[in-house]
């Protein structure tokens, strides 16, 4: 299954929905993605919302993770919503949660950042 990739600007915040699979063959192609949406945009935010991702390798925490890096580098935030069961434990054995944040959705994600869409 491939990987999809849909990118929203919310007011500050960019939101990023993943429906597939996040591994080596597709990592590429989110980073370059998300790079350049955070360098065209105005985010200062990051929203990735993964109810729809099927599977992820540890090439997709690598991609999330240097994307975590970029954002707060700009002083914004990543915030996860959306999380399966699969995922939900990759990123708890990565220890990705104890520096991302995680909320249910992507309404609870929006006003967790202060962000009305």
């Amino acid at each position: 299954m491939s990987l999809q990739i849909d990118v929203e600007h919310a007011r500050s915040a960019l939101i990023v929905r993943l429906t597939g699979e996040l591994d080596h063959h597709s990592a590429q192609t989110v980073k370059a993605t998300l790079e350049d949406a955070i360098a065209r945009g105005s985010a200062s935010h990051i929203i990735l919302s993964l109810r729809d991702l099927s599977f992820m390798d540890s090439s997709g925490l690598g991609v999330i993770l240097g994307r975590y890096k970029q954002i707060t580098n700009k002083g914004g935030k990543m915030v996860v919503c959306d999380v399966n069961q699969a995922v939900y434990r990759l990123f708890e054995l990565s220890g990705l949660f104890k520096i991302l944040q995680i909320e249910d959705d992507e309404r609870s994600a929006l006003a967790s950042l202060g962000v009305v869409s």
